[in-house]
């Protein structure tokens, strides 16, 4: 893994992809995700940034657009339309759906041609949200529910769940990532699993 600036966005690489912050002085500091896959490039609830289209090009091509929480949204459709390619959301995802102004095409259980697996985190009237799970490669993306800014976190903790959730789903206990990927702050690429089991063990 290795960190670098470049025209201006916070990029962390590791071996199956990068991730930016695209405007790092941000509060929220919205993190994006690309994942090198088999089947090729999936970029993950993107923030547009300078520069973005050859990064990814260096990675592979690009084949989908992912968005997994409702409120991420955010420049899928215009990284989209750039690589020709469709946003994808999760098939029961309604309320991303509406803040979409084209047609999303479905996520299933898996990315197409991926072993990432889409799993369920929340579905309420207000918040849709689901998460990238590679089991292989120890890698899982988890966009809303967990994040590494000082609003999730308690003191030194490297990884917290989200302030509003009190219960996060079960199943993220029994993960043993060698990564977190996060949508707000930096993603944790180092005790992975211990982290994750300190945030959501005790809950």
């Amino acid at each position: 893994m290795s960190d670098d600036e470049a025209a201006g966005d916070a990029v962390t690489e590791w071996d199956g992809g990068f991730g930016w912050i695209a405007v790092p002085d941000e509060e929220a500091r919205r993190a994006s995700h690309a994942l090198a896959t088999g089947d090729g490039v999936w970029v993950v609830d993107p923030v547009d940034a300078e520069g973005l289209d050859d990064r990814l090009r260096e990675l592979g091509d690009v084949v989908g657009v992912a968005v997994v929480q409702d409120r991420h949204t955010r420049d899928a459709e215009a990284v989209a339309r750039r690589h020709d390619v469709p946003v994808a959301a999760p098939e029961w995802a309604s309320l991303t759906r509406e803040k979409l102004d084209g047609e999303a095409a479905p996520l299933g259980a898996a990315l197409d041609g991926t072993a990432y697996a889409v799993r369920d985190l929340i579905r309420r009237d207000d918040w849709e949200e689901a998460a990238l799970w590679d089991a292989a490669a120890g890698t899982l993306l988890v966009p809303e529910t967990l994040g590494t800014l000082p609003a999730f976190t308690d003191g030194d903790a490297a990884l917290g769940v989200h302030p509003a959730i009190d219960d996060p789903p079960s199943w993220l206990a029994d993960a043993d990532p060698d990564r977190v990927l996060v949508g707000h702050g930096s993603s944790v690429h180092e005790d992975a699993s211990a982290a994750l089991a300190a945030a959501v063990g005790d809950r």
